[in-house]
């Protein structure tokens, strides 16, 4: 298990996030031939991206993210303001959005959600190859 890299306020914004999944990678991918580190790299981005735009936009606002090696995965935690659990919505034609939950749900080995007293916390696990 590797100590979080963490970011917290201002710093916990998307960019920051992609920043911080990409140097937690970095100690994994580069033993893993190319095609097999793209994919888990992009697949982790996809899912902190995802959470993280989820809980600025649905969740006032991102509290704290962190990312570390943990085992046979990578763990995402992404707090916000909220006690509303993320929901599967359909999407309506014509109208953007509606797959984020889906995507991270699709991605991910295992979530979880943590409900407490500030708000929530998603964690996300994106399985290693």
């Amino acid at each position: 298990m590797s100590v979080p890299e963490t970011l917290e306020g201002e710093r916990a914004n998307c960019a920051g996030v992609r920043s911080v999944v990409r140097s937690v990678l970095m100690e994994v991918c580069c033993g893993l031939p190319l095609n097999t580190a793209r994919r888990l790299r992009d697949d982790a981005l996809l899912v902190a991206s995802e959470l993280t735009s989820n809980a600025l936009q649905h969740g006032g606002g991102v509290t704290s993210f962190s990312a570390r090696l943990r085992g046979d995965a990578l763990e995402l935690r992404v707090s916000d303001r909220s006690h509303d659990v993320p929901r599967t919505t359909r999407p309506e034609r014509g109208r953007p959005g509606g797959y984020g939950w889906m995507v991270v749900q699709r991605l991910s080995s295992r979530l979880g959600i943590e409900i407490e007293p500030g708000g929530k916390t998603i964690t996300a696990m994106v399985a290693l190859p």
